[in-house]
């Protein structure tokens, strides 16, 4: 008996010891890099034919075997299971993992593969993106992206799809007001008639790409319309069922770490009830994601609310983009940029011929090779004259065409029309100085960016923009 079953063993043709992959790896699938610029591939999956067997394994590029990884021991078959791993594999890509039973023809591949680093995308809707799905980026080899049904694939606008998402916190509510997933037919024709989508992912990652080469990896999680209330931390237990569970179901379906979180929210806290606890929960949110990430020093890079073409009150518009000015000193590792002077694409979301602009804003941030941006340190009053020192300037204080976007109020809050020019210091180019006539009122105080709908084109030379602030108090 022993000796016909391996008599029908030696029988069998290499090509049927064939070896499929489960878990570990899949087409387009970015591996975050590790500390030494490389990552460690462990696969594992079902083989026939090949009891005992070595799994051997080898890594290709453009072709040609990677120096170092041609055919090699990676793991071995157990019975019909099969395990390997591949080690140190170079940050880089796109890569064709080979895989196969010790003397078997027969090879499984896994294509498209990329080691660099993988960034997660949430918030609401200037994060899922509703630009105008016209004039998009080019995608690119070295950026891929975890859709929303959990499949890797080649990044292109746009990102986000939440109808079909495998997390069920996405699905639009049918006419009983329950979640629903959108599929088959009235899928189809909802993608066919889309019109917006863009965002700032994509942009963002190809800038980084141009820059450093590395390749980047897409986490999409963004929803639109949400409040910190709906990203609560306190609900991770849901799943699926949450924004902040289905959030931390895809980061540990990603690999379990990642380079960095970039998030675009707070439009839908403006509000009098939501906007005085913002700051606190905006905190929160930051460390809860740390400490669940089990990253303590995980880089968070977040967009300061822009522009809302509305009547509305704008207190408590104001006290948001004040309130995300705050949590950028308030905890490490935490930098914001604007976007204030930004065009839109309809009353309230950025538009996709601006998302270059802020997808290098947070580039500047994410590699760390600039400032901030102007920061406001203090507001003079010299004469007739209100000089404004920024600190976090690259280089000097600039604008394109006539300088705006700074108001005096009253200790009310109102505005005064008082100024009459703003320039540029030409003694200090990290100093503006408001040119004002009449009185300052009594407890007279500063404001940059004032209101739902502002105009303002203070940046450095670096393009990094002065955020919306105030009330900045007027020193005497």
């Amino acid at each position: 008996m022993r000796a016909t079953a391996l008599l029908l063993a030696l029988s069998l043709p290499l090509a049927a010891q064939s070896l499929q992959v489960l878990s570990g790896a899949a087409d387009y699938q970015v591996f975050q890099r590790g500390p030494g610029n490389n990552a460690t591939l462990r696969l594992q999956g079902t083989a026939a034919g090949a009891a005992g067997k070595a799994v051997e394994a080898r890594l290709v590029a453009a072709g040609l075997p990677v120096a170092g990884f041609d055919w090699q021991a990676a793991g071995k078959v157990s019975g019909s299971d099969w395990s390997a791993e591949l080690a140190n594999v170079p940050t880089g890509g796109p890569y064709r993992l080979e895989l196969r039973a010790a003397g078997a023809s027969a090879v499984t591949a896994v294509s498209d593969l990329l080691v660099g680093d993988l960034w997660l995308l949430a918030g609401q809707s200037n994060m899922e993106g509703v630009g105008n799905l016209v004039n998009l980026p080019l995608p690119s080899a070295r950026v891929n992206s975890l859709d929303m049904t959990d499949v890797w694939v080649a990044a292109e606008d746009p990102l986000h799809r939440l109808p079909d998402s495998n997390d069920r916190v996405h699905w639009r509510k049918n006419a009983q007001g329950q979640p629903e997933r959108l599929q088959g037919e009235a899928l189809a024709k909802w993608i066919a008639n889309r019109k917006k989508g863009a965002g700032v992912g994509l942009p963002f990652a190809l800038e980084m790409v141009r820059r450093t080469g590395v390749p980047v990896g897409l986490i999409p999680c963004a929803h639109g319309g949400t409040s910190m209330a709906q990203w609560d931390p306190a609900l991770r237990d849901q799943g699926g069922d949450s924004l902040y569970g289905g959030m931390l179901r895809r980061f540990k379906l990603a690999g379990g770490k990642v380079k960095g979180v970039l998030w675009y929210q707070g439009e839908s806290d403006a509000s009098e009830k939501a906007g005085p606890l913002f700051e606190r929960k905006f905190r929160e949110f930051i460390q809860a994601v740390r400490a669940d990430f089990g990253q303590p020093d995980l880089g968070f890079y977040y967009v300061q609310i822009g522009r809302y073409v509305s009547g509305a009150s704008a207190a408590y518009w104001n006290l948001v983009q004040n309130a995300q000015l705050k949590v950028e000193s308030q905890l490490p590792n935490v930098f914001m940029t604007g976007c204030a002077d930004c065009e839109l694409d309809d009353g309230i979301h950025v538009g996709t011929d601006q998302f270059g602009l802020l997808g290098r804003r947070l580039a500047n941030l994410a590699l760390g090779e600039l400032r901030r941006g102007p920061r406001p340190l203090s507001a003079r009053v010299k004469g007739s004259v209100i000089e404004v020192e920024f600190a976090e300037v690259n280089g000097r204080l600039t604008h394109a065409g006539r300088l705006y976007g700074f108001t005096i109020h009253d200790a009310a809050g109102n505005p005064v029309p008082l100024i009459y020019r703003q320039r540029v210091s030409r003694a200090n180019p990290h100093v503006v100085e408001l040119l004002f006539g009449g009185k300052l009122p009594e407890g007279a105080t500063l404001y940059h960016g004032a209101g739902r709908d502002p105009y303002v084109n203070l940046r450095d030379e670096a393009g990094m923009p002065a955020p919306v602030f105030g009330p900045l108090p007027l020193q005497q």
